[in-house]
């Protein structure tokens, strides 16, 4: 995880070609973090299914997602362990928001970004939220 305060400008140049050597490392290597969206017909949501591989989770024991749907409470949404190691959860969100900022806490103390999200925007941390953008 990168964390700046020197220069927001720097920092989001550092994270991107962090994000990008990341990625090409494990689009060889292994699964990369994923971001898969389902919107449902009978209702104004979509479940969104959140994957943290284990590579990028390394040794944490626990990670929650944390985010403006859930207050940013740092324990409110857990992810799952799988036995290969990856982490796992599905959240609704409403349709009704286009846009939502969300971080990884990993073991209540590392935050880190979903290096597959669809922006990302800078926080009061002088680092990085990641975002999921709705069609709504």
């Amino acid at each position: 995880m990168l964390q700046c305060s020197i220069n927001k400008s720097l920092c989001s140049s550092t994270q991107r070609i962090a994000k990008a050597l990341y990625s090409r490392f494990f689009e060889i290597n292994s699964t990369p973090m994923s971001i898969k969206k389902q919107y449902l017909k009978s209702r104004p949501v979509c479940k969104v299914a959140l994957r943290v591989p284990k590579e990028a989770a390394g040794d944490s024991k626990i990670i929650h997602v944390v985010g403006d749907f859930n207050d940013w409470k740092t324990d409110a949404t857990p992810m799952k362990p799988l036995k290969n190691g990856d982490f796992t959860c599905t959240i609704e969100l409403s349709t009704e928001q286009s846009a939502y900022e969300f971080r990884y806490l990993l073991d209540q103390k590392e935050w880190d970004n979903d290096w597959e999200a669809d922006a990302y925007v800078p926080n009061v941390m002088t680092t990085e939220n990641s975002v999921i953008q709705l069609a709504n």
